[in-house]
């Protein structure tokens, strides 16, 4: 009798994996085709940018560039952090690196030397202090002491924004980051603020 109600009891476990497991099933179905359609939806406005993009003359898309790149440099230039005085030892450096390709385009997936992206600025940037760091900013997000508070930030310290890490600057100071935004513009200073933080890293 005593056995027999261990196998029952162990049936009624199992049932309830099984039904909590399938509930899983289904939410995770669920959830791959709401990314699904969300992707579709992306690729949708993505097609309908370059058909309209299509359409453009030579001079209209010279134009447009000259526009966002006049725009990206105001915004540049607006930025007053007075007289920054770089963290030290490896971060100092790194900044002051940084801080010397301010106004280089940005290209996705470069890491300089006259060009790059987000990550590919900050990895170029401490390879002059002589620290090699992960290219990819998800990785550089492990790469050395997590700061959440904003107030211990030091400037030259990698500051992570958006909930996935896609995003990486150097601490610069007063509540800035500089960092290479988006296609079309520069490296350039910014408010942290125009930006959802989420820590930064210490190396």
């Amino acid at each position: 009798a005593d056995s027999l109600k261990k196998i029952q009891d162990k049936q009624r476990q199992l049932a309830q994996q099984r039904a909590e497991a399938t509930g899983k099933l289904k939410d995770l179905s669920a959830t791959r085709t709401e990314l699904g359609r969300q992707k579709q939806q992306v690729q949708g406005k993505l097609a309908e940018a370059r058909q309209l993009l299509n359409t453009l003359t030579a001079q209209e898309k010279q134009q447009l560039a000259q526009a966002e790149q006049t725009r990206a440099t105001r915004g540049t230039e607006r930025v007053d952090l007075g007289n920054i005085t770089p963290g030290s030892g490896h971060a100092g450096a790194a900044f002051a690196a940084a801080q010397s390709k301010i106004g280089s385009p940005y290209q996705y997936a470069h890491n300089g030397p006259s060009t790059f992206d987000c990550s590919g600025l900050t990895s170029w940037a401490y390879a002059q202090a002589n620290i090699t760091i992960p290219r990819q900013s998800e990785a550089q997000a492990n790469a050395g002491q997590r700061i959440y508070s904003q107030s211990q930030l030091q400037i030259g310290d990698l500051v992570f924004f958006y909930g996935d890490l896609h995003h990486v600057g150097l601490y610069a100071g007063k509540g800035m980051v500089l960092h290479a935004p988006h296609t079309g513009a520069v490296v350039r200073y910014e408010s942290m603020s125009n930006m959802p933080y989420q820590f930064g890293v210490r190396i």
